[in-house]
């Protein structure tokens, strides 16, 4: 990962973040009937700005939390190369029924349907997500990018959990975004090094070939 391509995968997921905010916000705000409580085009332009500097807000943010996995994957697959695999599915079951559950039973005054459909939807989203990450690259990206996808955007999320429903799709729906998109093209980024030379790459634990510099 050099400079320019470190670069190009933040800007664009910049960019994703700010469209896909966009789109969001000014589809809840249709949804809410709150379009109608601007006026005029200072208002609109004023509205559209902030959506998007949200959105940018939150693919730093994804992007921040990206290269933490990275890192940790890394130095997991260097210590636990043959555990790890099987320590990621315990805790993405665990944070998927955290989601879902944990919270309601813990007695917070949480509504339940909202927390299920919220994991469901994290979880069908992320198995789509694998799946084509392991027809880009291998079976073995499945279990680091159910992971990445659901731990991931989980921890990023925390404290938006807690908060109103609509605030909470707010969120979720720009993040798991940007965290898709930086799982499925880091391989694209990143095989301008492809060559001779077969290391471990830290992306998923999967093995790709790198020229040496």
């Amino acid at each position: 990962m050099n400079l320019k391509k470190w670069s190009y995968l933040f800007w664009t997921t910049l960019c994703l973040g700010g469209a896909v905010m966009l789109v969001t916000g000014l589809s809840m705000q249709l949804y809410q009937q709150e379009l109608s409580n601007l006026r005029g085009p200072a208002d609109v332009l004023m509205n559209i700005f902030q959506l998007i500097l949200s959105g940018f807000t939150i693919s730093v943010f994804a992007q921040m939390g990206f290269f933490a996995y990275l890192t940790l994957n890394l130095l997991a697959n260097g210590m636990f190369r043959r555990v790890w695999p099987y320590i990621q599915v315990v805790l993405t079951v665990i944070v998927l029924l955290d989601v879902m559950f944990l919270r309601t039973l813990l007695g917070q005054e949480r509504d339940l349907i909202q927390d299920v459909v919220l994991g469901l939807t994290l979880l069908v989203f992320s198995v789509g997500v694998a799946i084509v990450k392991m027809k880009v690259t291998s079976s073995t990206a499945v279990i680091p990018t159910l992971f990445y996808m659901i731990v991931g955007t989980t921890i990023e999320m925390t404290f938006a959990l807690n908060m109103s429903p609509i605030a909470t799709w707010f969120l979720f729906i720009p993040l798991v975004a940007c965290n898709a998109y930086q799982i499925l093209i880091l391989s694209r980024v990143l095989e301008g090094k492809v060559g001779k030379n077969r290391e471990m790459h830290p992306e998923a634990g999967m093995t790709t070939k790198v020229v040496k510099s």
